[in-house]
């Protein structure tokens, strides 16, 4: 459901009357997140980092009080309750992704990045192997290209659409056809965009696999307020991170694998933890079965548990009401920022993505522009937001593909500038380089703890921009 540029909270709440039933959203703000309003802040970075819940904090508080915890790597009683509450979160993760424990097995990692680097690193890359990925994807997606590379895999990139910047599904099925090309390799693509918040077509993952291809799923900016049942959905390889799903801890992520598709991986080294037996004189090793192959050194013990309670936290709250309130936030939002024009009637907002609701999240990515159509610099807008207490991010989010497609750059200019600027490129530098052109842009993103006042800020706010 789509509404005008309403004014009111109650005209809000009217139109989208399953936003705070009773007054919910409200308790659960005041009692979990009371800080923002304490403070004056408006949070609109979810899609940057997700808020941890007061309870959440307290409760692994008393936990670490209340016990002690040693190095897992040990049969000690203090080991011992370590390695039963990160088996414990790791039950939970597998759960709480309705995950199969005969299918699936979960590797703690310091965030989705090094999730995804160590699929790249050991990843059975190959000539006359690919490596297909989606122009919106995360630089640490895209990055995993220079292991296929080495490796002397072939590349090859699926282009998004504007102005939805949607990929259209025949062009995937196109990418993914084997016939007379490479054997099939590895497919990646985000379950959401963390550029436009387009959600992407999970039914390309049966697709790929029916043409005999791995799938790496990149799901950190959609499981904070979509559900992701790995009982319909069978990716090979998930990264996320917990901190964008519940704001605490942080410095910890996952990557959710098939068992059969981690059993094709190759590490390119072994560490302190990864082994079963190694030896400096008889120059061998064993690697360790399972996640242990995977979790370098010590794995984070005392910071672990707390994801048991962050999943907790999101299960009380409930991903679905989650899901429902930031669709209405965004459509509200959405709707209310191009509404607003100049005197001139030139509109103050380009929007990247999707004007509706429909199949998108959270992420609303913007450019400003003065009456004549001219860029606002992304860098003003959040340095005045800032001043006003609220937090938005600008610049290209480390997802260039989408940005460069949003904002028309074409990648002859583009190379054009590596070659001008050679080895002195800084992000400021592009900004020069490409002439008439943005190469950012200003990107809000509603979740957990959003409200009406939060979004109203905000247009309240861009409003000052108007002449």
């Amino acid at each position: 459901m789509q509404t005008t540029a309403l004014s009111t909270s109650d005209e809000f709440l009217k139109a989208w009357p399953e936003f705070a039933p009773d007054g919910e959203v409200e308790r659960l703000r005041a009692r979990e997140f009371g800080r923002l309003d304490a403070e004056g802040h408006v949070y609109l970075d979810y899609t940057g980092a997700g808020l941890a819940g007061a309870s959440q904090i307290r409760r692994h508080a008393d936990l670490l009080l209340g016990h002690v915890l040693g190095n897992p790597h040990s049969v000690s009683p203090t080991s011992h309750l370590a390695t039963e509450l990160v088996e414990g979160a790791r039950r939970h993760v597998l759960s709480f992704f309705n995950a199969s424990p005969d299918d699936y097995m979960v590797v703690f990692t310091a965030n989705a990045s090094h999730a995804l680097k160590l699929v790249g690193e050991s990843y059975p890359f190959a000539r006359r192997r690919r490596f297909v990925l989606t122009y919106d994807n995360h630089n640490s997606v895209n990055g995993i290209r220079e292991f296929a590379r080495a490796a002397g895999a072939e590349i090859a990139y699926v282009p998004i659409v504007p102005p939805d910047l949607r990929v259209d599904s025949s062009a995937v099925a196109a990418a993914l056809d084997a016939g007379g090309r490479p054997e099939p390799g590895l497919f990646a693509f985000p379950a959401q965009s963390n550029f436009s918040g387009v959600r992407h077509d999970l039914s390309w993952i049966d697709a790929a696999h029916a043409q005999g291809w791995h799938v790496l799923l990149d799901a950190a900016a959609f499981v904070p307020t979509n559900r992701l049942d790995l009982s319909r959905w069978s990716p090979d390889f998930v990264v996320l991170s917990f901190y964008k799903m519940f704001g605490y801890p942080t410095g910890v992520g996952a990557l959710v694998a098939r068992k059969a598709a981690l059993g094709l991986l190759r590490r390119p080294w072994f560490a302190g933890g990864t082994i079963t037996v190694a030896s400096v004189g008889a120059d061998r090793y064993h690697l360790a079965a399972g996640p242990a192959a995977f979790e370098d050194g010590t794995v984070n013990f005392a910071s672990l548990p707390a994801i048991d309670l962050g999943l907790d936290f999101l299960e009380q709250v409930g991903v679905e009401n989650i899901h429902r309130r930031v669709e209405a936030l965004t459509g509200w939002l959405i709707d209310a920022l191009l509404s607003l024009r100049h005197s001139n009637g030139e509109r103050l907002i380009t929007l990247y993505g999707p004007a509706g609701t429909e199949a998108r999240g959270g992420t609303i990515t913007v450019n400003f522009r003065d009456e004549a159509g001219r860029f606002i610099d992304h860098k003003t807008i959040e340095g005045r937001a800032s001043e006003r207490g609220i937090s938005i991010r600008s610049g290209c989010f480390c997802n260039p593909g989408a940005g460069e497609m949003a904002m028309g750059i074409q990648a002859d200019a583009m190379r054009g500038c590596f070659v001008r600027l050679a080895d002195r490129i800084t992000y400021d530098d592009f900004m020069r380089c490409i002439d008439g052109k943005s190469t950012g842009a200003v990107r809000m993103s509603l979740g957990l703890a959003s409200t009406f006042g939060d979004a109203r800020a905000f247009v309240d706010f861009a409003r000052e921009f108007l002449s």
